[in-house]
């Protein structure tokens, strides 16, 4: 069982495992008793993955829900030169450092794929968690950067409604399961998209469905929330458009009948990121993807939050 790092105050109870990819596997509010971040339906392996995952199967197999890092890589894993990247990148897979400054918790890592140091600094403040990344390069190299927010729990305990500022929509030309509604691919304005029976609207997730789509196209600060649909609960994430200009909006409501999912999962993923397509770094480089370069010395910061928000009693 990976050692885990609580956080906590009169709101919010976050618990992180900084031996496993720093991932943020609970978080819950206080007074309430509820939870806003997956678990998959399946008891995830010990032991991290030093050279990261092998594939999305191996990656699976050590989740254990929640909100990891993607870095130096987010989806396949690949070779770009003589680099090899794991699947969703080493950090998502591999032990931090830790440590603390006042009451926030410090994680820190060297990469071995790329020669990149971070920091990731999480503090709760009321009704919300921040998390403020810095990356420091010591010579040139290419990453994606990206944050794995998967929502889930009591949040997706009934219907729900997606809002965001962003004003377009583009549907993965590489993921179709059967339970895919959407034309592979495809492109729109939010939020609708081409379906294969007629138009899927994505501000209202129905179920049974298994999704990947990019939110794009941002008027303002990059936001978006999810909420119940019968107002009880609701999520609203805004983060920093450089490094993460777009999001990652992956569905997954039952839709997947084989293992491990068993047609038990019922979660969305909202996706802060640098890059698409989300075929990792090199796939998303040769597709003319944005693949970040970080120079020699080069200093990156990168800031997202995540509020709670709940009706007044």
């Amino acid at each position: 069982m990976t050692a885990t790092v609580v956080l906590q105050n009169g709101t919010l109870s976050a618990v992180v495992t900084p031996g496993m990819g720093g991932t943020v596997t609970s978080l819950r509010h206080l007074p309430s008793g509820a939870e806003v971040l997956a678990r998959p339906p399946w008891q995830a392996q010990g032991g991290s993955l030093p050279g990261g995952a092998a594939d999305e199967a191996e990656w699976l197999s050590r989740w254990a829900g929640g909100w990891p890092v993607l870095f130096p890589n987010a989806g396949d894993a690949c070779r770009d030169g003589e680099v090899r990247h794991g699947f969703h990148g080493e950090g998502s897979v591999t032990p931090w450092e830790m440590g603390w400054a006042g009451e926030a918790l410090v994680l820190r890592r060297r990469f071995a794929a790329v020669p990149v140091r971070m920091e990731r600094r999480f503090a709760l403040a009321g009704a919300t968690m921040l998390l403020h990344e810095v990356v420091e390069a010591d010579a040139p190299c290419r990453v994606v950067w990206g944050q794995h927010v998967t929502l889930g729990g009591d949040l997706l305990a009934g219907a729900v409604r997606v809002e965001t500022g962003a004003r377009g929509l583009r549907a993965c030309a590489a993921y179709d399961p059967a339970a895919n509604p959407l034309i592979p691919g495809g492109a729109g304005n939010w939020p609708h998209l081409p379906g294969k029976a007629g138009v899927v609207d994505l501000s209202a997730p129905p179920d049974g469905v298994a999704l990947l789509a990019c939110l794009t196209d941002f008027a303002e600060a990059p936001w978006a929330r999810l909420a119940r649909a019968d107002g009880s609960l609701a999520v609203r994430l805004d983060w920093s458009a450089d490094p993460w200009p777009l999001a990652w909006f992956w569905v997954e409501t039952g839709g997947t009948p084989d293992a491990p999912w068993n047609g038990q999962a019922r979660m969305i993923g909202l996706e802060p990121c640098s890059t698409w397509p989300a075929t990792g770094l090199a796939l998303a480089r040769a597709a003319g993807g944005h693949v970040i370069t970080l120079a020699a010395g080069e200093t990156r910061h990168a800031r997202l939050s995540l509020t709670l928000e709940m009706p007044d009693p």
